[in-house]
């Protein structure tokens, strides 16, 4: 069974991976997979060097994540530039993973944790989607405290994805991230409950 996890930006949707990975559903964490699509010398990596200059690396030849969100998340044209280049290389290293699961474990609940889900349209391929959900002054908060963003930089990050309010249509469950870890872990509980 395919899952779907997605949320915006500081909502809490790590804590619920990071659960329903306890309780023993298969994750595939879409960031983690973000990340070494541009690892140096891959195709990804050539592309975003190309296509944003040599000004975004690191001294280690590594891509700086932050100097090239600096970039993309003020620009709406070089940030759709950049999901060009990454998202079929990120969806499918998605695939490849889950045909590996399943071939291990046909019975297999397989979570895909990726913001992006229903902006990239993966959802369309998932059996439910859960969506965590938080609201605006939390996420500014949590971001301000965990990236040691400005305010205007998590409202620019906050902006740059779908709204959670839109993101709820797509829900088969909800999980509310308003109260404490706590309850979002008895949430996390209940839904993976109704997922067996």
């Amino acid at each position: 069974m395919l899952i779907g996890l997605t949320g915006g930006i500081a909502s809490g949707k790590s804590l619920a991976a990071k659960e329903l990975k306890q309780l023993g559903a298969y994750l595939i964490d879409a960031d983690e997979i973000a990340r070494e699509v541009v690892k140096p010398g891959l195709p990804a990596y050539k592309d975003i060097i190309q296509e944003f200059g040599e000004g975004i690396l690191n001294p280690d030849k590594t891509i700086n994540r932050k100097a090239l969100g600096g970039i993309v998340f003020s620009n709406p044209e070089l940030r759709n530039r950049l999901e060009q280049i990454t998202h079929p290389r990120i969806l499918d290293e998605i695939d490849k993973r889950i045909l590996a699961i399943q071939d291990k474990n046909p019975k297999a609940i397989i979570i895909i944790d990726a913001a992006l889900l229903i902006e990239a349209g993966l959802y369309k391929k998932m059996d439910k989607v859960i969506v965590v959900y938080a609201d605006e002054k939390a996420q500014i908060e949590r971001l301000m405290e965990r990236d040691d963003f400005t305010m205007d930089e998590a409202k620019q990050r906050i902006s740059s994805q779908m709204p959670l309010q839109e993101k709820r249509r797509f829900a088969d469950f909800v999980i509310e991230n308003i109260k404490d870890i706590d309850t979002v872990k008895q949430e996390v509980r209940k839904v993976f409950k109704m997922l067996r």
